[in-house]
């Protein structure tokens, strides 16, 4: 008996231990899906947050300011290094839920959450109200020395 709690005990630790590798997978530079910005996403508190992290060469996205924030006193914050992602509590599995994503191109905040789908692809749904009614993308990694997270 006192040999199968040692065993038992030793495959909690070992699942417990998986846990916070599981939930930093998700940790990294992410290229956005219609392929016009970096978002990197950090473990922050145990919270997820993302902050746009620059445009790839030759990118669409030449806009330097948060110019369609509906503050007008926001509008001159600089897009590059800008928090948009925020208050995602990890749910297992490489979910993340109850987040919220801004989107500097329309200037909306949607509830949003994050599902990694594998190691180098993650969705996003951003909705209004109920998951339902929402739009999905998908990123990918893209991170130029994956060990620089």
């Amino acid at each position: 008996m006192n040999r199968l709690c040692r065993l038992f005990g030793f495959a909690l630790l070992l699942i417990s231990g998986s846990l916070p590798a599981d939930q930093s997978a998700v940790e990294g530079r992410w290229l956005t899906q219609d392929r016009d910005g970096w978002i990197r996403i950090t473990l922050v508190g145990g919270t997820l947050e993302g902050s746009i992290a620059g445009a790839p060469p030759g990118s669409p996205s030449e806009r330097e300011f948060d110019e369609f924030n509906p503050d007008p006193a926001l509008r001159g914050r600089r897009l590059d290094g800008l928090t948009i992602m925020t208050g995602f509590e990890y749910a297992g599995d490489g979910r993340w839920r109850n987040g919220t994503v801004y989107d500097p191109n329309s200037g909306k905040t949607y509830k949003c959450t994050v599902t990694l789908l594998d190691a180098d692809t993650l969705k996003i749904r951003g909705y209004i109200g109920v998951s339902l009614f929402g739009r999905s993308e998908t990123w990918t990694r893209d991170d130029p020395d994956p060990d620089s997270n």
